[in-house]
């Protein structure tokens, strides 16, 4: 199988690992309530966070992350960076829209960083230095990785790398697909600020 060949096959399994829904996972064997029955639905950490169990959202955020980079390492070590790239793009996919939870997954933040270290980890600490100083100062999550997705391409493509600045500027319309009924939110000031249970 020629390397072209693969990016399929890497967007498939990227997809795959993407699509395992550990804050769910999580929260059930922790005995703790359906976790898309509270706050925004989400099964992202930041709605597991909600539940007053912060071991929780942190094991969601670490293993959501590592399903992105896990996806891109695995690829690129098989196929060059085209097939991390596909795999970056099929484990954001599968957070998302998960078949097993019909299609009803994630926002995604976690394993945008996750990608991102996998890819070109420099940008991930951009990433969570703008994701920190936005959360300190307005303790929105959404907000806080509105901002930060916005700007990665920009940093991205600043730096010339310019195939990731496309990937990860198609990557943040989809987030902010997924941050949608946040957006709504915010703008009518009835979004839940970071620490509030629902």
């Amino acid at each position: 199988m020629g390397l072209e060949a693969f990016l399929p096959v890497a967007l498939v399994i990227g997809y795959l690992l993407g699509s395992i829904p550990f804050g769910l996972v999580l929260t059930r064997l922790a005995g703790t309530q359906d976790i898309r029955s509270i706050g925004s639905g989400s099964i992202g950490a930041t709605n597991v966070l909600r539940t007053g169990r912060k071991s929780l959202a942190a094991g969601t955020l670490l293993l959501d992350a590592l399903k992105g980079t896990v996806a891109v390492v695995i690829a690129g070590y098989i196929a060059g960076p085209n097939a991390a790239m596909a795999a970056g793009l099929g484990a954001f996919l599968g957070h998302l829209f998960p078949v097993w939870l019909k299609f009803k997954g994630g926002k995604g933040v976690a394993v945008y960083i996750g990608i991102l270290l996998g890819l070109f980890w420099p940008a991930a600490v951009v990433f969570c230095l703008l994701w920190l100083a936005t959360a300190f100062t307005t303790r929105y999550s959404s907000l806080s990785a509105l901002v930060a997705s916005f700007i990665t391409p920009m940093f991205l493509w600043w730096f010339g790398h310019l195939a990731l600045s496309a990937l990860f500027a198609v990557l943040t319309l989809l987030l902010f697909y997924a941050h949608r009924e946040n957006i709504k939110r915010l703008q009518s000031g009835k979004e839940s600020r970071i620490g509030e249970k629902a």
